[in-house]
Parts: structure tokens; sequence; C-alpha cells
């Protein structure tokens, strides 16, 4: 990851990490509240047409939205439960390992395909993403040795090897089905599991976040999805911040309307690319009024 970047992002891990002592019980509620959020995206990401309030009704009142399909409640319901597993084992402090990774699998799959939940791809399985052919299942076992222990080598900053774990992750594909949800739930198991929040790859940015793992697919090239998870990772300090700051939360449209030095696309556009402190709660962008005021003092010769 570059190293303007990164450094952005440790300045906002460190007022993270101070503003969030004594205050645990607020980052639960918050990762409580996103969880329809993260459940719907990663879920539609792959074609589920449940929507986010649908989700919402399955995971926090058991309430089956009328003519939907058995496997995209079950998909919904696993995923729920795949959070909670992973949430229990980062409370134990347990390290990620390959039986944990068949266990997520296993729980995600589970009344969907049981005849394959919780193993890898087997002799004469083969799967396809785009124009890309997975490796052979032969090859599985030395590769997902190989992707372990270069995540476990601590010479590279840790950013850094939870981005390349996720995108050799899903170049090896080694479930038949299932690996882009596998793969999103580890990826913020991961970042937890350092101190870092989670983030939400949405749905409306699917475009964008295959085109980076064809990239790396195609190249091993990282920088399309080092930007994509910079911009989340940074939404998601900021989102956090603003909160545990105990800032007024606006939505971003009407503090445009307030300060017409700023046009409305300038102000989106600051919120995109995450100079301003904004964040997006069901869909819509938000921003604290201090966050809010910290950009707009930082940019006045821009005015």
């Amino acid at each position: 990851m570059h190293g303007t970047t990164l450094n952005n992002i440790e300045e906002l891990k460190n007022r993270f990490d101070t503003l969030k002592s004594g205050k645990e019980s607020l980052l639960t509620l918050l990762e409580e509240a996103e969880l329809p959020e993260l459940v719907f995206n990663s879920n539609a990401i792959e074609n589920s047409t449940l929507t986010l309030d649908e989700t919402e009704q399955i995971l926090e009142h058991q309430i089956l939205p009328p003519n939907s399909s058995q496997r995209e409640v079950f998909e919904a319901i696993n995923l729920g439960k795949v959070n909670e597993y992973l949430t229990a084992k980062l409370e134990k402090k347990e390290a990620l390992s390959k039986e944990m990774i068949l266990l997520v699998h296993g729980t995600l799959l589970s009344h969907i395909n049981d005849e394959f939940a919780g193993c890898f791809r087997k002799t004469k399985e083969y799967v396809r993403v785009g124009k890309h052919i997975a490796p052979a299942p032969e090859k599985l076992p030395s590769l997902i040795d190989n992707l372990m222990a270069d995540f476990a080598d601590e010479s590279e900053h840790i950013l850094d090897r939870i981005i390349l774990f996720h995108l050799a992750f899903e170049h090896i594909h080694p479930f038949l089905d299932g690996n882009g949800r596998v793969g999103r739930a580890l990826l913020n198991f991961q970042l937890k599991s350092v101190g870092y929040p989670p983030v939400i790859i949405r749905n409306k940015e699917k475009k964008d976040y295959y085109k980076a793992l064809q990239a790396y697919d195609a190249k091993g090239d990282t920088k399309p999805f080092e930007l994509i998870f910079a911009l989340h990772l940074k939404e998601s300090f900021h989102k956090r911040i603003a909160y545990l700051e105990g800032d007024d939360i606006l939505f971003l449209s009407d503090v445009g309307s307030d300060h017409p030095k700023h046009t409305a696309q300038v102000i989106s556009n600051a919120a995109k690319k995450q100079s301003l402190e904004a964040f997006r709660e069901r869909g819509r962008w938000k921003v604290g009024k201090k966050g809010f005021s910290r950009w707009e003092k930082s940019h006045e010769h821009c005015a």
C-alpha cells in the first residue's frame, strides 16, 4: 500500500484508538446496526435479490419476506451466523486457521449445499470466474498452505497482508460455491483481529470490485483493490470516529444546502474520495458536523 495512504490510515487508527477507550459498547452497537447492511451487500454481490429491508427483517425479527426463495433466506441467516461465529473467535483471540475457514464455509452453505459445505474442492471439481479458471483442486493443499504462511509472515505490513490474502484467496477459489462471501467475512475477521474496524464492500460498487479481482487474476496487480480497500477502511474509521466523538450526524445532502461556498458536487466528490470524513448508512451519505467543519477549514482557500 502506498506510503501516504498508509500514513493517513494509521493516523485515523490512532484517533480511533484514543477515542474508543471506555466506549467499546458503542462500537458493538454500531456493528450490530451494520450487520444487515453487511449481509445484504455481500449476498447481493452474489446476485441475491433480497432487499436491505428484507434482510434486516430476517436477521433481526425472523420474518420471512413473501415469495422469497429458501436459498436466499438461508444465505442471509447463514451469513449472520458466520458473523456470530467469527465474533466469538475474536473474543477468544483465536488466530485464523484452515479449520476456521472450513467452518465458516460449512456454516455459510448449511441447508444450501450440504454435500460440499465445509470442504475444499476435490478431484475433478473445477470452477471458472469470468475468464479466470481457478487452480486445479490437486494444487489446493499447497496453495492454501502458502496462503496461510504468507499471511503469517510479519515482514510485511498487516494491511498489505490482508489485501494480498483476499486477492489470493479469491484467485485460488478453494470452494465450489461461497468463495466471495467467505473471503469478505475473513477480510473483516482479519481487520478486527488487529484493531481495525470492519468494512462493507457494497453491491453498487460490484463492478469496480470485480475489476480489481480480475486485475490480480490477470497480472498479479494489487493496486486496484488497494484503492478500494483504502477508501472503505477510511470510511469505516470516519463513521466510528464521528460517533465516538459524540458528533451531530447529518445527511450530506442537507449539509450542502447549508454551506453554499461549496457546490454539492464538490462535497459529494470529497465524500467519495474520503478527503471529507463522510460515511454511508443504509446507502445514504452522512457526515459529522465536526468532521465537516474540519474539512471546510482545510479547504477555505478552495472555496
